[in-house]
């Protein structure tokens, strides 16, 4: 059920930024060019990725590396490295966040309640503080790309869910591209309850922000 909720979520997606792109120009063209450039004939790609939560660059858009540059394979690893060591230091005062790696991927996660306030997704001040420690690093290391997940406890009516995880999810991208990242290496999405890692609710309501490398090729 919920792998047909994502599919209906991400093919809903998809149509209207076909439709918005042929009707007029977004507010956020920047943006839309780099994640939509290939929605045309990549649907099909970028919708099983979505499905997959595999977000790299099919979904953030492959031109990035021109903008931002890339790196060769061998540079890989201990460019991550340096970048993990750095974000684990810029948050080691924050109890409730944590950074994950998983061969070259990382990804830092916050509790909600860091960010939020219960039924908001107006960011709080405590939780602005976070991201200029985190945007600081991710300035530094422009040659990744960034994806902002929201998400949800299974408490109240899923949509409801997916679109609060949603918003939370742009308020954070908005207030990381505010600081500085510019908006062709970061998208949002938000997954409502669809991905819980826990039995404990509390752990559920969380902020997901994943870093990969743009990998020449």
């Amino acid at each position: 059920m919920a792998r047909k909720i994502v599919l209906g979520t991400v093919v809903i997606l998809l149509a209207g930024l076909l439709l918005s792109g042929c009707a007029n120009t977004s507010s956020r063209q920047k943006k839309g060019t780099a994640i939509g450039a290939g929605v045309g004939a990549g649907a099909g790609a970028a919708l099983g990725q979505a499905i997959g939560r595999d977000t790299e660059s099919t979904l953030i858009g492959a031109g990035v590396g021109a903008i931002v540059g890339s790196l060769a394979g061998y540079q890989i690893a201990s460019y991550m490295d340096k970048q993990e060591e750095e974000l684990r230091r810029a948050l080691a005062e924050q109890k409730a966040a944590s950074i994950q790696r998983e061969q070259d991927i990382l990804k830092a996660t916050f509790s909600s309640e860091v960010f939020f306030d219960f039924d908001s997704a107006q960011l709080k001040p405590g939780g602005r503080r976070e991201l200029e420690r985190v945007a600081e690093v991710l300035n530094k290391y422009r040659k990744t790309t960034i994806v902002v997940e929201g998400h949800t406890d299974a408490t109240g009516p899923a949509e409801y869910n997916r679109k609060l995880s949603k918003r939370r999810a742009e308020t954070v991208e908005g207030a990381l591209i505010e600081l500085g990242i510019i908006p062709e290496r970061i998208m949002s999405v938000g997954y409502g309850e669809n991905f819980p890692i826990s039995s404990d609710n509390a752990r559920n309501r969380r902020v997901e922000i994943t870093i990969r490398p743009i990998k020449q090729g």
